[in-house]
């Protein structure tokens, strides 16, 4: 329940302080005296985005302070947003007129989508625009499923619907991928083929390079090879360090200098021997070598051919991409895997929703007629006595986020005449009836402390807006109303009263909000009876409408 509404610097309030109470409160004033300050006032506390044209003069922000009384039913609500619970709750917005907007819970600082979803929970306001909102499809399939009790039929169907939607988006998107995929196919077949060809994991074309190389200079290689065959050979080079080095071995004995003039000597001829040893190996190597030049230059070529066609410059970026393009190859079969999976899965999930779907419109057509009975009752206490209203449900072939179901709200208020589509059939002070009655079945429905009608009884006058003053009163009786009305018949039957009024203070004009007493009251009731000049008899008659 609502328990005070602070404002502060907030268009043409100053500072005002309203403390609400129990059952139903009246809001008067005259036309342009600020009642919509309130309700934009308190439309900011549950969460509606900021017009900062409305900061006054007197500082560089507004603000507006809520105290609620809350039940424990949203301790799960303030667990889950870890928020402290208080069974007294503080709401504040300020706005500041660089263009910032803040909003706390309990002097925590919230995101706006928070706070919108906590005092969604706690207000209701409904004005003319919501009247017109009757005249929507989806707005009459919500009303239907209050108060039928099938809101969480309802939402299952809108997640059941949300997931056939992802699904469906993520088939599109594997289907595209798959397209592309297909489309490459036949490219990366032959450029996987030509990559075979080549025996990356078998042949290293950095040794090939190297046996073309010497292959290419492989008769200026034996004759150098030969030559050295040939230093072993006798009266050679290899004869004449041999005679040298046995000269000095035989003074090795006395002469050091000798001696090692001998080893060395020694040393070079073995290394001279297996140079030679070596060399003719490598000889015969070059003679037996069964790769030819022309077959080593083509495979190299076709090497390079296919190193340059791919940008990459060495075996190892080769290897990488094979690798990459065997994935696409393969990836192509997972995708008509997971296309084929996700088509499944798909009819499945559109199965469920359609059953779903139908299983809730089938609960809508069997809870319509205790409902169409209620509002007809209500309606007959509001003076529209010979109403004809259904809810005429039909089956459409799109399924939606609210299931299957087409509602048609058809409405008479004349005996005779035939109910058709309530969007053409009722004035504006049918309209109001009409959703009041409906707000009225809501409201007993749904546990909201707080509902708030700004000109519900907008085109009515005389008993009806007194049948209306009634309902409302009962209305009262089980939730906090609040009420913005011009109709003294409807204020009459209010519990508590206040009055917006606008004066000149300061040569500023300034609006404030006043709780009246009984004798107030009278005054003011009379007031909306005859204007300014307030008789005797419309103060006698508004006495009477108060005990009424």
């Amino acid at each position: 329940m609502l328990q005070r509404l602070h404002i502060l610097n907030f268009a043409l309030i100053e500072e005002a302080t309203i403390d609400f109470n129990k059952g139903f409160t009246v809001i008067t004033g005259e036309t342009g005296s600020g009642k919509s300050i309130l309700l934009n006032a308190l439309n900011l506390i549950l969460g509606e985005r900021a017009d900062f044209t409305v900061i006054g003069s007197k500082s560089n922000k507004s603000i507006v302070e809520a105290t609620f009384e809350i039940s424990d039913r949203l301790k799960a609500f303030f667990l889950e947003n870890d928020l402290d619970f208080d069974k007294t709750l503080l709401v504040r917005r300020e706005i500041l007129k660089e263009g910032k907007s803040r909003a706390f819970v309990n002097d925590t600082p919230v995101q706006l989508n928070v706070l919108k979803n906590l005092t969604s929970q706690l207000v209701q306001i409904h004005s003319q625009y919501n009247t017109l909102e009757l005249k929507s499809k989806t707005y009459q399939l919500e009303l239907l499923d209050i108060l039928a009790g099938l809101e969480n039929d309802r939402l299952k169907v809108a997640r059941i619907f949300n997931e056939h939607h992802l699904l469906k988006k993520q088939l599109q998107s594997i289907k595209s991928e798959l397209e592309t995929a297909q489309a490459n196919q036949d490219y990366n077949q032959f450029v996987l083929s030509e990559l075979d060809e080549l025996h990356l994991d078998k042949t290293d074309y950095s040794q090939t390079e190297q046996e073309l190389n010497r292959l290419e200079n492989a008769e200026a290689l034996k004759s150098l090879y030969y030559s050295l065959v040939n230093t072993t050979e006798d009266q050679g080079f290899y004869s004449n360090l041999k005679s040298v080095k046995n000269g000095f071995e035989k003074y090795a004995s006395t002469d050091k200098l000798a001696a090692s003039f001998s080893e060395r000597l020694s040393s070079l001829l073995i290394e001279i021997k297996e140079l030679s040893s070596d060399a003719e190996k490598e000889l015969g190597d070059l003679e037996m070598s069964g790769m030819n030049l022309e077959d080593l230059t083509v495979k190299l070529d076709k090497f390079n051919r296919i190193l340059n066609k791919h940008r990459l410059t060495n075996q190892e970026g080769l290897l990488a991409f094979k690798k990459e393009i065997e994935g696409k190859v393969i990836g192509l079969e997972n995708f008509e895997d997971q296309c084929d999976l996700l088509k499944k899965n798909l009819n499945s999930k559109y199965n469920f929703l359609f059953d779903e779907s139908e299983t809730l419109h089938k609960k809508r057509i069997k809870a319509s007629p205790h409902i169409e009975k209620q509002l007809k009752e209500i309606l007959n206490s509001l003076k529209l006595p010979d109403t004809d209203l259904r809810f005429e449900l039909a089956t459409q072939t799109e399924i939606s986020s609210f299931g299957i179901s087409e509602i048609s709200f058809l409405f008479s208020a004349n005996k005779g005449m035939t109910a058709v589509p309530v969007e053409k059939a009722a004035s504006g002070g049918e309209l109001s009836r009409v959703m009041l009655a409906l707000q009225k079945m809501v409201s007993e429905k749904r546990e909201l402390p707080t509902i708030l009608f700004d000109e519900i009884d907008t085109g009515v006058s005389g008993d009806v807006a007194q049948k209306i003053g009634l309902l409302l009163n009962q209305m009262g009786q089980t939730v906090q109303l609040i009420a913005i009305s011009h109709l003294p018949q409807v204020a009459a039957q209010a519990k508590n009263h206040l009055i917006v009024k606008k004066q000149i203070e300061n040569n500023e004009m300034k609006a404030s909000v006043q709780v009246v007493n009984e004798e107030q009251r009278v005054v003011e009731i009379a007031r909306l009876l005859s204007g300014e000049e307030i008789s005797d008899a419309a103060l006698s008659n508004a006495k009477n409408l108060m005990l009424n």
